[in-house]
């Protein structure tokens, strides 16, 4: 009897894939995706085994046409496990996990449905002998020596050891999917489907041109220079922090930090860095991940004009793998971002870290291709405090264990250094900092002065806002963002300007474009923002008032002041204020406490060793649980009858930023209308929907959302082909562009609106 592992119903028998060539080829594949981790062998069996319940006589049924689908993903975890022997054994239940998920997921080892690790490795099996047969009778001498790819643990810390090993799983994980899918694909293509363009030159053959381009466009950035003695001065000195950077990247693989004030220069900075270092290390990728959506674009800009648009590949969550309908898997972009193959890869903190932890084939399949690489982190204090630990310790694994290096790049360090005190901290040694003198520099970029102003209410605020033409004003909730923007329009003030969450992304640009604008022309300009203009946001103000927040959000308002060096240090101040009529977020209000506690230590709140010392108020305040708050790390543990990993939960858990609202399309421009008029043509994907009106898109608390729908103004277009996944404001008035939307009424109060 001839098994296979793929048919087709439109070709014959004689051209389907027989299940041990798709077995044999998904082997060499992963053992080739495991090569750069050192787990050849382990992701070969993986491939080898995970399909081996397809020599079920009723699957062989099924994909001839007859009868129904059976599991066919358990059989090799169950023959694997049987077959390993000794120390193997342990290794084998790693690679066990990998075989049941490659298809549903990574399983728990238990939980309530029978879908766990260990409820399925009790089901009976039907298979015919002919594997052993068809796999060769040297499969068992295959998994001797399994436990080879087994790391020592380091100390006695068995919870910490659980986490490397289901860590390795994870990449084992990533190897098989991968290779199943592309061997899968590769059949189909075969028979006459369309060819699929996966192939991208590699990093190290393009890094001699990638050099010299950056050479060439640094020197270009230099020329056009202004000739002022301000601009010289400034140029003189990113161009010593990038001599300084570069040469740091002839030290071996590992964690650096790069802490440059804003104006240094750090992005290009820290892409010279990963150029050089590639080059002497032989890293396979640059990947660069990002904290905030609104500044994806700005980075991208900068690497494809410096690198070239046909090498860099851009993925963040606006564009997710996993909203592409099979119909829009056709070009080469699209494809890399299912397995990250590309040689730079700009993403998000989410993209990155989320799938580090998830149990979805889907999101896994890039991990193998995160191995070897050097990573950037961008503005690394954003870093969700609530999962520090574990987000620190995958970073670890993929320095100790996967060839990676990791670049914190801020200019505010986040004191992540293992010390006295904070034991769970990196492995960062002060020689491994890549700028010179980050104290000295702080000095010499310092532009602008942080005052304490006390508490000030609205109308103040106004009456400040008043005396100077163009000021920026950074309060903590849209709510207060509104009502101050009411009291400012009240009083006449000219160049005001509002910008929040309320507005959809689309008139965000717009706005900001605008207040560019006015700002370059020396016309009035009076922003009132939220947070989200510190979200690297490229704007120079001559001053600004900020609402109490964590020093690091007030470092970062300093940032869009004075942002060019053009006016005197003392000119451009920073008034921090407390208001009177709003009180802060919770969240917000243990930072501005921890604040307070290092105010009187320093007498310059923006110098390197103030950050210091308040995020380790910050990270002491909370200690171990507040920065594992889900007990992520607890859930993977060892025990005398072997592991007990629960990836599909910590997947579902794992989650770097919960707002908690929901979604609302303002289709009011005619190219929101036209996506929103095809959201009832069935044809039409769904992904492709939702990325063309996320730029329409306003985020607000799900009460808010539902109450709107009640009274008619919101409403779920096509729920008979999207469900609940598009609500379509209604009531055109409601959403004004210098306001945003206006969601609330006189007894409503939008008590979970305290983000942005």
């Amino acid at each position: 009897m001839q098994f296979y592992g793929h048919s087709d119903k439109e070709t014959p028998r004689d051209g389907w894939q027989t299940l041990v060539d798709h077995l044999a080829s998904v082997a060499e594949m992963a053992g080739g995706f495991a090569r750069a981790s050192g787990l050849e062998q382990a992701a070969f069996i993986a491939g080898l085994f995970h399909d081996l319940g397809k020599y079920d006589p009723a699957f062989q049924a099924y994909i001839a046409g007859i009868g129904e689908s059976v599991d066919h993903s358990t059989a090799g975890a169950r023959v694997l496990c049987d077959l390993a022997q000794g120390r193997d054994k342990a290794m084998a239940e790693i690679i066990a996990y990998a075989i049941l998920g490659h298809h549903a997921g990574l399983p728990d080892r238990l939980n309530e449905t029978g879908a766990c690790f260990d409820m399925r490795m009790k089901k009976p099996l039907f298979l015919d002998p002919a594997w052993q047969a068809e796999l060769g009778p040297d499969v068992a001498r295959q998994i001797d020596g399994l436990a080879r790819a087994l790391p020592q643990p380091v100390d006695k810390d068995l919870q910490r050891y659980a986490f490397t090993l289901s860590f390795l799983g994870r990449m084992i994980f990533s190897c098989l999917v991968d290779a199943d899918f592309k061997d899968t694909e590769s059949f189909y293509v075969s028979l006459g489907q369309r060819a699929v363009d996966r192939d991208w030159p590699r990093l190290q053959g393009l890094l001699p041109g990638f050099q010299a381009r950056f050479d060439a466009h640094m020197g270009r950035f230099a020329s056009r220079a202004v000739a002022s003695e301000t601009s010289q001065t400034l140029n003189a000195l990113r161009a010593d922090i990038l001599s300084h950077v570069r040469a740091g990247a002839a030290k071996g693989p590992g964690f650096f930090t790069l802490t440059v004030p804003t104006g240094g220069g750090k992005t290009l900075a820290s892409l010279g860095f990963a150029l050089d270092h590639a080059g002497i290390h032989g890293h396979d990728r640059i990947i660069y991940a990002i904290p905030f959506t609104s500044i994806i674009d700005q980075t991208s800009a900068i690497f494809r004009s410096v690198l070239g648009e046909e090498h860099v590949l851009e993925h963040h969550a606006n564009i997710d793998e996993e909203r592409f309908d099979a119909r829009e898997r056709r070009d080469k972009l699209k494809l890399a971002m299912e397995d990250w193959a590309a040689p730079v890869v700009i993403t998000t903190n989410v993209q990155l870290f989320e799938s580090l932890f998830s149990a979805r084939p889907s999101r896994s399949r890039k991990l193998h291709n995160i191995a070897n690489s050097i990573i950037i982190l961008d503005e690394a204090q954003t870093l969700p405090r609530s999962l520090l630990l574990p987000v620190m310790q995958s970073l670890e694994e993929l320095v100790l264990r996967y060839g990676c290096t990791v670049v914190l790049c801020t200019a505010t360090q986040p004191a992540l250094a293992r010390r006295e005190g904070f034991e769970l901290g990196l492995p960062l040694d002060a020689d491994r900092e890549l700028a010179p003198d980050p104290e000295g520099l702080a000095r010499q970029l310092a532009r602008t002065r942080i005052r304490h102003q006390g508490v000030l209410d609205d109308a103040a605020l106004v009456e400040t806002l008043g005396v100077r033409e163009q000021m920026l004003v950074i309060v903590n909730s849209r709510r207060h963002a509104l009502d101050l923007y009411r009291q400012a329009k009240a009083a006449n003030l000219d160049g005001l300007v509002h910008l929040t969450t309320r507005q959809y992304a689309s008139d965000r640009r717009r706005i900001l474009a605008e207040v560019r604008r006015r700002l370059h022309d020396g016309l009035p300009c009076r922003l009132i923002a939220t947070s989200l203009i510190e979200a690297g946001v490229d704007v120079d103000f001559p001053a600004a008032l900020r609402a109490e927040a964590g020093l690091d959000q007030i470092i970062q308002a300093a940032g869009r002041v004075n942002r060019e060096g053009k006016r005197p240090r003392d000119d451009s101040v920073v008034t921090v204020f407390t208001p009177a009529d709003h009180k802060p977020p919770r969240e917000i209000a243990g930072l501005i406490g921890d604040m307070k506690r290092i105010i009187d230590k320093h007498p310059d709140l923006t110098a390197p060793a103030a950050i210091a010392d308040y995020f380790g108020e910050v990270y002491w305040r909370v200690g171990r649980v507040g920065l594992d708050a889900k007990d992520i790390l607890g859930r993977f543990n060892l025990a005398s009858g072997g592991t007990d990993f629960a990836y599909r939960k910590v997947g579902e858990d794992f989650r770097m930023i919960e707002s908690g609202l929901a979604p609302v399309i303002i289709a009011i421009e005619d190219e929101a209308k036209l996506w929103v008029d095809k959201l009832g043509l069935a044809d039409v994907p769904s992904g492709l929907l939702a990325r063309k009106l996320q730029a329409f898109t306003v985020q607000v608390p799900p009460k808010a959302r539902e109450r709107l729908r009640v009274c008619g103004h919101v409403a779920f277009v096509a729920p008979h082909l999207r469900g609940d996944q598009f609500a379509v404001l209604q009531k055109a008035s409601l959403y004004d562009p210098q306001l945003g939307l206006i969601w609330e009424d006189a007894d409503y109060l939008a008590a979970e609106d305290l983000l942005w």
